[in-house]
């Protein structure tokens, strides 16, 4: 698809021509998914975070786009994908500009701006998550209203491609509020790329799929290779050092699980469930949203809603997990935060009050305490940061 022919391009354009850009020792460039509509947001937000002193830079809009919820990265930075509202459920793939002129663009566009490319269906309704395998030859969706995950495509340009598989999942759990149907939540694929996994909200269980990123087929569906506590609401999942441990946050039981994985098989065995704050089970009102590891893969964050906070675990030789603390996230309704690429900094984001705020993260403890960095960004559900290899 032309880039000429998409039509938020121009929109997008608008919002990067001849933007200054300050200077700054140890940019560390991060994109937010939001929520979009009259009061909300206007589409995906883009900022910088100094990782020497914790500094915000200015966060403006990067393009305009269809209540982006989710977002993800290639491995090399050069693209980013959204799931979308767009048509029921959607998919969208952006170029990251690299250079003040991108061809066939013959204005001057700031570095890092988006650049839309195209659209495709993420084969069922609701779609809330999405990543991109280690290959970058494929992306993985998850459709909560609908049930479902897909594998798609990515062509040698970045643009998106044919579905190559869709799968549904079946069953109920014990909460009939929440858990009357399937709700996939979260996919992705190991760091090998050979196993995908896949948390249904609905079931309370953990999918294991065998994956071949050559061709973007998931194999046939394994025996459910993890549960949660009945009612947990398996919600996103964060893989341990090494891939040897998974950890899963249940979104209603306001809990963690550590899974021990077996590599050969891609099963996961139950060792350990806690809450997220020790003597505090399922309340209402309050709900678990995200869960990170820690760059160094010492220490284990997870979100929660209601309560605003983010709790810190230390993560054992075993998998195991060891509470630390729980610190207000200073953000009202944390559905999503990011930890930059240095492990210095937090960036938390505010669903109910449009605000980011960083944390920063002490090198010796893991614990959190507040910055006075903030900014603005309406409706912000989801931070992720540029990898590595795009600095």
């Amino acid at each position: 698809m032309s880039i000429r022919a998409h039509p938020w391009f121009f929109l997008c354009l608008s919002a990067f021509v001849f933007l200054p850009l300050a200077a700054y020792s140890a940019q560390e460039r991060f994109y937010i998914g939001t929520y979009t509509g009259p009061g909300r947001a206007d589409g995906i937000y883009t900022g910088t975070l100094d990782s020497d002193t914790g500094q915000l830079g200015p966060v403006t809009l990067a393009c305009k786009a269809n209540s982006p919820g989710y977002l993800a990265l290639s491995p090399d930075g050069t693209h980013l994908y959204a799931v979308t509202s767009d048509n029921g459920g959607s998919v969208e793939a952006f170029a990251i500009a690299k250079d003040a002129f991108t061809p066939p663009i013959t204005v001057a566009l700031a570095k890092d701006a988006l650049i839309p490319l195209n659209t495709v269906s993420s084969q069922g309704a609701g779609p809330c998550h999405l990543s991109v395998d280690p290959s970058g030859k494929n992306v993985l969706a998850a459709n909560y209203s609908g049930g479902t995950i897909a594998s798609i495509r990515i062509n040698p340009d970045g643009t998106l491609g044919a579905c190559t598989a869709t799968l549904a999942f079946h069953g109920s759990g014990p909460n009939t509020a929440r858990q009357a149907a399937p709700h996939a939540h979260f996919i992705s694929a190991d760091s090998t790329g050979r196993f995908v996994y896949a948390c249904d909200l609905g079931t309370d269980h953990i999918w294991s799929y065998r994956f071949d990123p050559a061709t973007g087929i998931l194999g046939n569906q394994t025996p459910v290779q993890g549960t949660v506590p009945p009612g947990s609401g398996s919600r996103h999942l964060a893989f341990g050092p090494g891939d040897n441990f998974a950890y899963v946050n249940g979104e209603m039981g306001r809990n963690i699980t550590v899974f021990s994985r077996d590599k050969a098989t891609g099963s996961l065995t139950p060792i350990q469930t806690l809450p997220l704050v020790p003597g505090a089970g399922p309340a209402p009102g309050i709900t678990t949203a995200e869960v990170v590891l820690h760059p160094s893969g010492k220490w284990l964050y997870v979100s929660s809603r209601g309560d605003d906070i983010i709790a810190a675990f230390a993560i054992g030789s075993d998998g195991k997990l060891t509470f630390i603390q729980d610190v207000p996230a200073l953000v009202k309704f944390p559905r999503g935060f990011g930890i930059d690429p240095t492990g210095h900094w937090l960036i938390s984001a505010g669903q109910n009050d449009g605000k980011l705020d960083v944390l920063a993260i002490d090198p010796k403890t893991g614990k959190l305490t507040a910055t006075n960095q903030t900014a603005s960004v309406p409706a912000a559900i989801c931070v992720v940061f540029a990898p590595v290899a795009a600095r």
